[in-house]
């Protein structure tokens, strides 16, 4: 049985789907009004294990995740100017709504190329924020009309003194919630925690839309209820995202949503993913200092490299990224390739008999998605003597852990021209019967790095 924490109840709980044999699954996409740091990534990786180990479990997953690109302010509550607007601004593009979108796809663009190199696979759906303004309207007119907003100045708000759940997922404390430290001073907002669902008080920003509370654009948090509930329904099985959404962004969520809909639970399971974190603490594009996936490929770090990183830590527990840390990430991943190529190239030994290794991942992976154990599972497996089917074991392994053990292959041998050059001189003694000089050209070739073999096929070179 698959279990998996709840941060709603905050404890582990058997899933059980609203639909036998599917699973709907809501994933908070990337604002793309930059690169997504490794800390980003981080979560990715957590999102598509879990995606894998429903798979693995033989459900059926209809994995929505939207891209914001227009709506989220500066701060994760109503404060501040657009990030987008802001990425303008940094990039030194003069603002118009073309150049806004062409930041927002490239970004996204970006986004999807990273995690396409990390072998996370892509949700079944993309939603971005600026094609589902009409949804996010007629949302927006439900919770109104169940007399759960007012307006003020700027625009439509969300009064969560009349939403009894508010602090259920956050377990906040609102009577010791002040204006100014979780959310923006606003003095015309009824409780420090109500929310914009409809912004109108800025008439510089580009993207605006008319709807009948006035000419405006969206709330960060309406965008993510009406994209899930259109396509997952007005109850689903599961909403993910970083520990950071849960006091503000997730706990905003479920009050329009259930404030629309009337459907308590609106979402039957939570999970949230820890921080990566540096020695400094947190990392953060805010601070304009963070590490992307480029950065470390840059270093010589295969992506790879850093999703074997991420699963050596559980993804409820705190991560620390140092390169110390990453470098011994990528000596297991090139010995685990080392053996895997071994491995192909003996084939296995014949017979089936796991010792039960197959069970005992289950049971890891099942376990709320214990990666550092089926990390050392697999690692146990390939010292056993008794496993005669590693390989088919990898492969089953991999189907969640997403190394990308079938294609792990050894890099073709780069000859420089100099060694072409004495292979193909030493080639014309041996012909010659010139041993005295083929045997010195093959030292000078073993002394650049490279060994030469004679083969019923002729000459051969490998790495020394």
């Amino acid at each position: 049985m698959l279990k998996l924490y709840n941060t709603l109840t905050r404890k582990k709980e058997d899933f059980k789907p609203i639909k036998p044999g599917e699973a709907g699954l809501y994933c908070c996409g990337p604002t793309v009004y930059n690169y997504a740091h490794i800390g980003n990534l981080r979560s990715y990786i957590f999102e598509d294990i879990l995606r894998r180990v429903l798979e693995f479990n033989s459900f059926d997953v209809n994995q929505v995740m939207n891209i914001t690109d227009v709506g989220h302010l500066a701060s994760d509550a109503d404060e501040g100017e657009d990030k987008l607007m802001k990425a303008l601004v940094r990039e030194g593009k003069k603002p118009s709504v073309e150049a806004m979108k062409e930041l927002a796809r490239m970004y996204e663009d970006a986004f999807k190329k990273d995690i396409k190199m990390l072998n996370i696979a892509e949700p079944s759906v993309w939603c971005r924020a600026t094609e589902h303004i009409s949804d996010m309207i007629e949302l927006i007119k439900r919770i109104d009309k169940n007399g759960y907003a007012y307006k003020t100045t700027g625009g439509l708000v969300f009064d969560t003194s009349k939403f009894k759940h508010y602090a259920e997922l956050g377990k906040l404390k609102l009577e010791e919630l002040k204006a100014g430290a979780r959310i923006a001073l606003d003095e015309e907002k009824k409780n420090p925690s109500d929310f914009a669902l409809w912004i109108t008080n800025q008439p510089n920003h580009l993207m605006q839309w008319e709807s009948p509370f006035g000419k405006g654009f969206p709330g960060w948090h309406i965008e993510c209820s009406a994209m899930s509930i259109k396509y997952l329904g007005e109850q689903f099985d599961i909403h993910c995202g970083g520990i950071d959404h849960i006091p503000v962004h997730h706990t905003n969520e479920i009050a329009q949503s259930e404030a629309a809909t009337g459907k308590h639970p609106w979402v039957n399971y939570w999970l949230h993913g820890e921080f990566l974190i540096m020695e400094k603490g947190k990392m953060s594009k805010s601070s304009g200092e963070f590490l992307t996936l480029q950065v470390l490929m840059e270093k010589g770090y295969e992506p790879l490299v850093y999703r074997y990183f991420c699963l050596g830590a559980h993804y409820r527990q705190q991560l620390t990224f140092s390169f110390e840390a990453l470098e011994a990430a990528k000596n297991a991943y090139e010995k685990l390739k080392a053996r895997v190529i071994e491995l192909k190239q003996k084939g296995e030994k014949g017979g089936v008999d796991d010792v039960g290794y197959l069970s005992r991942f289950t049971e890891a992976v099942n376990d709320d998605l214990n990666t550092p154990k089926a990390l050392a599972l697999m690692w146990d497996m390939l010292k056993d003597e008794d496993v005669g089917n590693k390989f088919s074991l990898l492969l089953e392994f991999d189907r969640v852990l997403g190394l990308g053990i079938n294609e792990m292959k050894k890099k073709a041998l780069e000859v420089p021209e100099e060694v072409t050059y004495l292979m193909a001189h030493r080639k014309d003694a041996r012909k010659k019967k010139d041993w005295k000089l083929a045997d010195e050209i093959r030292d000078k070739i073993k002394a650049k790095g490279f060994l030469v073999l004679d083969t019923p096929e002729g000459q051969k070179v490998e790495a020394a």
